[in-house]
């Protein structure tokens, strides 16, 4: 019998590129779903903290899922895309790095076995995508309107965003300090706008995190300059902020000025002495008696003599103001910037009643209180003994006032406590009851999948993880009331609404949309190509 021509590829050669396209898919979830299971200890109040210590032995205590994952070294391409998925959850809400990162590995797992059962990847990413928009108006169904004037309910969403940090026995301080913080800077008109550059944090070691206070007025992390014996405290301050040197100029870089007798060395010091007191007399005739001093990199910014004179001049100095603050300062007292001498009038200067040089801790700073017609801007100074505790003090409270600030642009709150993710996982499964084909059996592994959210709750609680899911399951069934959760300070299911345990509606949505379009981004991956 002749041999039959060979149409196309043999079944041996079509199987082995399938296998390949399997392999790299199969790795590319295990590398993210290893992460996410490493990160999962640390979800809720009774989670664990990380210590990250880099190349140099620096040490970071935290539990906030971007600061770990963006500390940590991660190799593997998908396994990087978790890292940008909680940096993008963290920029879009504030909150929830830590649940999106668990949800993101939760529903990678079930597509693991969707697969194996056969199942085409571009299925479960389009069913995946349907179940997340379903997903999203149930949470919108569920969710309870805020008066954005009701100060309780906001104290008490900063206080469930605190509950799962190092510093959640001082939530009691930092939430309403968080609330009172993004009400100043906040513009009723246009409150979508809020810009949390607005809101400056000085942290000084020295004290614990019970001396945490929003300052009323500006704090400056410099002290001011008394080498020539100048004030240290200025009453009825007009304050300047200029961006040229009080210092003799110098020759360009490549020149040089070669003095070869001493009638010419005194007439170079003359002339620089007369030069210094030309710009102290435009300083002092503009009315200024505050000078802040913006750091200079070519040239010092202030010299003995120059020091000195301005001393005399009973100008109070402060030197070294970062780049970076002066938008800030300028903002805060409705100064403008100074970059020569000639432009310095007085419709350029800030006003309030005193500028002086306080101790704070081992340290001295400089707090400008009384400002007159201030900037909506809020300086909050964070203490704490150590540096790690006032670094994780800072991370938590920058979370809650990110928290305020989500619900201030969207005004709805929803429970916590791992109750709105059974509310939604059993919302979808009627849901997909009414589906058909396999999409029916995707949406039903995403609901499936949200569940891992209060079962990593009671695990990391010390509490039985399958009898507290069945029992919150029962409760949701049984009495239809969708604000039950786990309460695991007393290691029951309790409505979570009489606890007071509540979040802004923006960080679950946020979270499955962010979560839901990673997965599908990693599912259409099937092949890796090394470039030059």
């Amino acid at each position: 019998m002749p041999a039959v021509p060979s149409t196309g590829s043999s079944a041996g050669e079509r199987y082995s590129d399938n296998k390949l396209k399997h392999d790299i898919r199969m790795s590319n979830m295990n590398a993210a779903k290893q992460l996410a299971d490493a990160i999962r200890t640390s979800l809720g109040p009774r989670g664990m903290d990380k210590m990250l210590v880099s190349a140099n032995n620096d040490v970071t205590i935290t539990n906030d899922g971007a600061t770990i994952l963006n500390k940590m070294e991660v190799s593997h391409p998908a396994a990087k895309m978790l890292v940008e998925l909680a940096k993008s959850q963290d920029i879009a809400a504030g909150d929830g790095t830590t649940s999106v990162t668990v949800i993101c590995g939760s529903l990678l797992n079930k597509c693991i076995s969707l697969l194996a059962r056969g199942v085409h990847p571009t299925v479960i990413s389009d069913a995946m995508g349907k179940a997340c928009d379903k997903a999203c108006e149930i949470l919108e169904d569920m969710s309870i309107p805020l008066d954005i004037n009701d100060r309780d309910a906001l104290i008490n969403a900063a206080t469930t965003s605190l509950g799962s940090k190092v510093v959640a026995q001082y939530s009691n301080i930092l939430a309403p300090i968080a609330v009172d913080s993004v009400l100043k800077i906040m513009d009723p008109e246009r409150p979508e706008m809020v810009d949390l550059k607005d809101i400056k944090i000085l942290r000084k070691s020295g004290g614990t995190i019970d001396d945490t206070e929003m300052v009323p007025g500006l704090v400056l992390d410099s002290r001011s300059s008394k080498a020539a014996g100048g004030p240290t405290k200025v009453a009825d301050a007009k304050i300047a902020l200029i961006q040229f040197c009080i210092s003799p100029p110098k020759t360009d870089m490549e020149n040089n000025v070669i003095v070869s007798d001493y009638q010419q060395m005194d007439r170079i010091l003359k002339e620089e002495r007369n030069y210094i007191i030309g710009l102290i007399k435009k300083i002092k005739a503009s009315g200024c008696n505050v000078l802040l001093i913006q750091k200079s990199i070519l040239r010092d910014a202030v010299t003995d003599l120059s020091l000195h004179y301005l001393a005399k001049a009973k100008i109070m100095v402060v030197r070294d103001v970062e780049r970076d603050d002066v938008e800030f300062i300028a903002k805060t007292l409705r100064l403008q910037p100074v970059a020569h001498v000639d432009q310095l009038t007085p419709d350029k200067l800030g006003h309030a009643e005193v500028a002086k040089e306080v101790q704070c801790g081992a340290d001295k700073m400089v707090k400008i209180t009384g400002i007159v017609n201030m900037g909506n801007t809020v300086s909050v100074l964070c203490r704490g003994s150590n540096k790690l505790v006032i670094e994780e003090a800072d991370r938590s409270l920058h979370d809650a006032l990110c928290v305020i600030r989500c619900l201030v642009q969207k005004r709805f709150l929803i429970v916590g406590g791992g109750a709105p993710e059974v509310e939604v996982s059993q919302q979808l499964g009627k849901w997909g009851r009414t589906l058909s084909g396999m999409e029916a059996v995707c949406v039903k592994a995403f609901a499936e999948a949200l569940e891992v959210i209060p079962y990593t709750l009671a695990e990391n609680a010390g509490l039985n993880p399958i009898e507290i899911v069945t029992e919150l399951r029962n409760k949701h069934t049984v009495t239809g009331n969708a604000n039950f959760g786990i309460n695991v300070r007393k290691g029951t299911i309790t409505d979570m609404m009489e606890e007071h345990v509540l979040q802004p509606l923006l960080v679950s949505t946020s979270a499955l949309c962010l979560a839901t379009e990673c997965v599908r981004m990693i599912l259409k991956i099937d092949d890796i190509c090394p470039v030059r």
